[in-house]
């Protein structure tokens, strides 16, 4: 029988679960637990988890296979594992509204983020729900959007890493192999059958079939709707916080205003479908 407790943090977004212990085998019947709340809540926070990252390997795991980022070398020791390490040498990085790795035709099903090292203060990360950004679209946004798609492009320093990474040289070729997907602008959840906005500010570039300025002028509509707070969740990291989120249906920001103190996280994903 499960025993957790669930205190929701907003009314539509964002859960934190006590009486657990990530470090143990959960059974069967736990998880199946977890994973209706995590449909049902799309971030889970879980405090006080002093896990070693077999245990993080072991949570992912059960929901599908664990994903390696595309600039992360395959031959490193535990290379599902992606450590974050954030100062001031990026005090410049333009953070912006996303979904995890949708530039590739299949992104990521969710991601497990571990608080390392966490600042006194700062450095908190934001939630949007965007089912409700969908549901909160007027009737002709909705009909302008519904069955349309985007392009979703690979960040240029990115696709320097990850030919680097593979030992590819011809970038011509990288490209013809990775290319730029096009992406359904609402998205139905595989699961649940919900739909969502699946657009955002760092990777979107345009609308199939529009002209650009058209696009323009519609993407950043749609990308305003992250921002709505009513349609998000804040966190305040401590220590061996644990976040879970559902990379489907949400989208994040990691607040960057703790310079020049540092921020080591470490993140454990779980390999998705192609959006449909």
């Amino acid at each position: 029988m499960t025993t957790f407790s669930i205190t929701p943090v907003t009314p539509t977004i964002g859960a934190e679960f006590g009486n657990i212990d990530l470090r143990d085998t959960l059974s069967d019947e736990t998880m199946a637990d977890l994973e209706r709340a995590f449909l049902q809540w799309k971030v889970l926070f879980f405090r006080d988890q002093d896990i070693e990252i077999e245990d993080q390997k072991r949570l992912g795991s059960w929901f599908g296979e664990l994903d390696i980022h595309p600039t992360t070398p395959k031959d490193r020791k535990n290379p599902e594992a992606l450590r974050i390490a954030e100062n001031e040498e990026v005090r410049a990085h333009n953070n912006l509204w996303h979904s995890d790795v949708c530039f590739r035709l299949e992104p990521p099903l969710g991601s497990i983020l571990r608080g390392i090292e966490i600042p006194p203060t700062g450095g908190d990360t934001l939630w949007a729900n965007m089912e409700a950004a969908y549901a909160g679209l007027n009737d002709d946004i909705k009909e302008r959007i519904d069955g349309a798609y985007a392009v979703n492009a690979w960040p240029v320093t990115w696709i320097d890493l990850a030919m680097r990474k593979e030992g590819v040289t011809d970038r011509e070729a990288f490209r013809r192999d990775n290319p730029d997907p096009e992406h359904p602008v609402v998205r139905t959840h595989p699961q649940t059958g919900n739909k969502s906005l699946y657009v955002n500010t760092a990777f979107t570039r345009r609308i199939v079939g529009m002209d650009q300025a058209e696009s323009d002028e519609l993407l950043a509509l749609l990308f305003r709707q992250a921002a709505i707070p009513e349609y998000q969740v804040r966190l305040r990291w401590q220590k061996n916080t644990i976040a879970f989120w559902d990379n489907r249906c949400t989208q994040h920001y990691a607040v960057a205003d703790f310079f020049p103190q540092r921020r080591v996280m470490e993140r454990i994903t779980i390999c998705g479908d192609r959006p449909a």
